[in-house]
C-alpha cells in the first residue's frame, strides 16, 4: 500500500462510518438484553489495553494498534452477537483498508479483534493479550442498559454490584491485576464466578503470554 498511513485512536473516534457500526451494534444488544456494547465500552477497552502495552514497555506504535483493535473489538454485534469477533474482524479490515493503514498493521488489529471471546479466542500477540484483558476488566453499574429491574439477570446483578474496576500493571514484579469492588448487597461473588470464570482463566493466558501473572482481586482479597 504505497500511500499507507499510521491511523491513530483519534482518528477512529472521528470516523463516521465507525461510529454508525458502535451505534448499531449496542442498539442490537440492548434489544437482546445485553449490557452497554456501544462506544463508551469501546473508548475503555481503547485506552486499558493501551495502557498494559505502554506500561509493560512495549512501543508505542504497538500499544496504539492495542487501542486501534480495543475500539473496534465489538462492532460486529452490529451483524449479530454470534461470532461478532469474526464479522467484526471483517468489518475492521474494510474500514482501516479505506483509512490506508499498512497491511502488516492491518493484520495484527483483525487478528486481536478475532481471538477476544472466551469461546474459542486466544492471545496470538501482545495486541490481541491486551485487548482480551481490557475487554474483560469492563465491569461497571454504567454498563446496565436494561430498565426493568424486575428483568435483571445475572449480567445485570453483576455489572450493576461493581462500583470500580481497574487493572493494574506492574512491570517490574511481572504481574497485571484486575482489581474490583463489588456491592455484596447487590449481587453475591458466587453470581461473579459463574459467568466470570471462563473470562478470568482467559486472562490469565493473556497475561501469561505477555510474560506476567494474572490475579483477581475483589474488595481487596485475592481471589484468583
Amino acid at each position: 500500500m504505497p500511500n499507507s498511513k499510521f491511523i491513530t485512536l483519534n482518528d477512529l473516534q472521528r470516523d463516521a462510518e465507525i461510529a454508525a457500526y458502535l451505534r448499531a451494534a449496542n442498539a442490537q444488544m440492548k434489544a437482546i438484553g445485553f449490557t452497554e456494547h456501544g462506544e463508551r465500552h469501546a473508548a475503555l477497552v481503547a485506552q486499558i489495553a493501551r495502557n498494559i502495552l505502554a506500561f509493560l514497555n512495549r512501543s508505542e506504535r504497538e500499544a496504539e494498534l492495542a487501542a486501534l483493535a480495543g475500539y473496534l473489538h465489538d462492532a460486529g454485534n452490529l451483524i449479530h452477537r454470534e461470532f461478532h469477533q469474526l464479522t467484526g474482524a471483517l468489518l475492521a479490515r474494510d474500514v482501516l483498508a479505506r483509512m490506508e493503514m499498512p497491511f502488516d498493521e492491518l493484520t495484527l488489529v483483525m487478528g486481536a479483534i478475532g481471538n477476544h471471546e472466551e469461546s474459542d479466542g486466544n492471545p496470538v500477540s501482545a495486541i490481541a493479550a491486551a485487548v482480551i484483558i481490557a475487554d474483560k476488566a469492563d465491569v461497571h453499574a454504567s454498563r446496565v442498559q436494561n430498565e426493568d429491574k424486575l428483568t435483571y439477570d445475572i449480567h445485570d446483578r453483576v455489572n450493576l454490584a461493581a462500583r470500580r474496576s481497574f487493572v493494574r500493571v506492574d512491570a517490574a514484579q511481572k504481574s497485571i491485576a484486575l482489581e474490583l469492588e463489588i456491592d455484596p448487597t447487590i449481587s453475591s461473588m458466587a453470581d461473579y464466578f459463574e459467568i466470570f470464570t471462563s473470562r478470568m482463566l482467559m486472562c490469565r493466558r493473556a497475561a501469561q503470554f505477555l510474560g506476567c501473572q494474572f490475579s483477581l482481586i475483589i474488595n481487596g482479597q485475592r481471589v484468583l
